[in-house]
């Protein structure tokens, strides 16, 4: 997929006083739009709290009780049902886990798609296969409702300052119709394109780095502890040479004070590395260095650490080869 955007509209950063003060920036000529959220996890409810805090009328929607009540605690609103959200925004996020929850909370029973008016947006920001975001685009296209394919990345910390990373692609009104809501959700928008899946293509490319590279850090990690390293001095010296990653300086230090809280679960690598290695299947294309990572995490889930956060891709090697990691405060799969 391409993109028929110039080069200098692919991109834009947000630096002005307004934003750094915390202040939503919304142009005096620019109707503010009604958002709602679907989906309260790590990434959605950090989301929907940093929309909120810069002035937004958010409405939140999330089928477990507790993540709605966090969401009210601090200052927002939540729904029952993503079809009673539908009825009180303009412009929903789905922040959900997979592509059987988008369906769900779009075309499901209560969903948004039979209760949302024609001319509204629907922001796909779960990770998905480029293919899937086309065809809901068509889908929704059908029913007058606009798409903006528009994955995130950034970690639920980023999600909570509204700096994520957001890779998105769709046509220009349905940019302009996101703008006040992606400035005060991300730090870096990339303007990728005029159609859904560019920015599902995008996001893909980042999660097979993001999961070989977290995979990469367990494994070197590993070697180092059988070797009889100390492994906070593997950490001190790797951060500050060539074989460091932004995944090893954010992971290891889980791996070091043995707690796998999961922040990013390793069901979450299952998932997209699984997303990877379909797309490749479709385009003829192999991705053998991602299948490799794939199945050190898919070991990982088989051990029973699916829900612990994905540096317990790790655990595969101690159950191998016997090594000794920091003691877990958490470790619910042994």
């Amino acid at each position: 997929m391409g993109t028929n955007l110039p080069k200098d509209d692919r991109r834009w950063s947000r630096h002005s006083a307004a934003r750094r003060s915390g202040e939503a920036q919304v142009s005096d000529d620019t109707i503010t739009p009604r958002v709602g959220v679907i989906g309260l996890g790590a990434m959605g409810l950090g989301t929907a709290t940093a929309l909120h805090e810069r002035g937004l009328s958010v409405v939140g929607c999330d089928v477990a009780e507790s993540a709605c009540r966090a969401f009210e605690d601090v200052g927002g609103r939540c729904v029952a049902s993503p079809a009673e959200l539908a009825g009180q925004c303009d412009v929903v996020l789905v922040v959900v886990v997979n592509a059987v929850q988008v369906e769900q909370v779009l075309f499901g029973e209560h969903g948004l798609v039979d209760a949302f008016a024609p001319g509204g947006l629907v922001m796909q920001c779960a990770t998905v296969a480029p293919s899937l975001a086309e065809r809901l685009g068509a889908r929704l296209a059908e029913r007058g409702i606009a798409v903006l394919d528009a994955p995130i990345s950034g970690g639920a910390a980023k999600a909570r300052a509204g700096q994520l990373s957001v890779m998105a692609s769709g046509s220009a009104d349905a940019f302009t119709k996101a703008a006040p809501i992606l400035d005060a959700m991300a730090a870096t928008v990339y303007r990728l394109g005029d159609a859904p899946g560019i920015g599902s293509s995008m996001k893909l490319v980042n999660q097979l780095l993001a999961g070989v590279h977290i995979a990469a850090a367990a494994e070197a990690m590993a070697l180092g502890i059988r070797m009889g390293l100390e492994p906070r001095t593997v950490y001190e010296v790797i951060t500050h040479s060539a074989g460091n990653s932004w995944m090893f300086e954010n992971r290891v230090p889980h791996i070091l004070n043995g707690d796998y809280t999961p922040l990013s679960a390793v069901d979450i690598f299952v998932k997209d590395l699984n997303i990877v290695h379909e797309t490749g299947r479709e385009l003829a294309m192999p991705t053998p260095i991602a299948a490799s990572a794939l199945q050190q995490f898919t070991a990982a889930k088989g051990a029973g650490f699916g829900r612990e956060d994905d540096s317990a891709v790790i655990k595969v090697y101690q159950r191998l080869s016997g090594i000794a990691l920091p003691e877990a405060a958490n470790d619910v799969g042994e």
